[in-house]
């Protein structure tokens, strides 16, 4: 069974464009955990442009003792004022799964994986560090890294397995080589002992098709698409239709 586990980085976006509380954070997952999601993920940044450290605490009690909690981070950017840190904000709230995304401040989004090459001795002691607390850890990695093999001698328990050039190319209509470098780095991940999420723009289109090649997916983390579709059809519905596209 694949857990499908919603971001609503998203929401927090269209809060903070306006102020206030609304749209609600915590009413946005109890609507995706009420409609069947397994997980809540969040990635929240240090310039706090969307998920904020006191939505992290909020959601962190929603999830727990229900379903998993995934934050999302740059393990390495210092805390700076209204933002405390990564590992303080896992030490506060005891997430499920901490997914090391190799991020800078100033992007839009997480576009690249990480280069085991030239990070590996900084990560095998913040990895040592979160698993010290009970947090599972996982990498955000390209799906054609030579090294991802690598992630297991980190210690890490899981890769995340960067989706954006499959779902590009779904986008435009040829994608066999995305895919088969997304299942291929699947298997070599799971030969080494660790689970295999995904994640970065996958949407209700392409999502069948990688899970069709990947069918021992552990996860599937998905915010953007997600948040954009249920604008139209509904926050629970699209979910539901999510969780049915993994369960065939």
């Amino acid at each position: 069974m694949t857990v499908l586990s919603v971001n609503v980085n998203k929401i927090a976006v269209l809060r903070n464009s306006r102020g206030g509380r609304e749209p609600d954070l915590r009413t946005a997952a109890q609507t995706c955990i009420d409609a069947g999601a397994g997980g809540i993920t969040v990635h929240p940044r240090p310039d706090r442009r969307h998920v904020r450290p006191d939505d992290v605490r909020v959601l962190g009690g929603l999830c727990r003792g229900r379903v998993e909690f995934n934050i999302e981070g740059n393990g390495f950017a210092p805390a700076r004022d209204g933002y405390p840190g990564l590992l303080a904000l896992v030490a506060e709230t005891r997430p499920a799964q901490c997914t090391l995304v190799p991020d800078s401040d100033g992007q839009i989004t997480s576009d690249h994986g990480f280069d085991l090459r030239a990070d590996a001795p900084r990560l095998k002691l913040l990895i040592a560090e979160l698993k010290a607390r009970g947090t599972r850890v996982s990498l955000f990695m390209d799906a054609d890294a030579a090294d991802i093999e690598r992630a297991a001698e980190l210690g890490a328990e899981r890769v995340e397995l960067y989706t954006g050039p499959y779902a590009e190319g779904f986008a435009r209509g040829d994608y066999a080589r995305e895919l088969d470098a997304c299942a291929r780095s699947a298997e070599r991940v799971r030969a080494v002992g660790l689970g295999v999420n995904a994640g970065h723009d996958l949407n209700q289109a392409n999502l069948g098709a990688l899970k069709q090649a990947i069918p021992f997916l552990a996860e599937v983390s998905i915010g953007h698409a997600l948040i954009g579709e249920a604008l139209y059809a509904g926050l629970a519905p699209t979910v539901q239709a999510y969780l049915k596209i993994l369960d065939t």
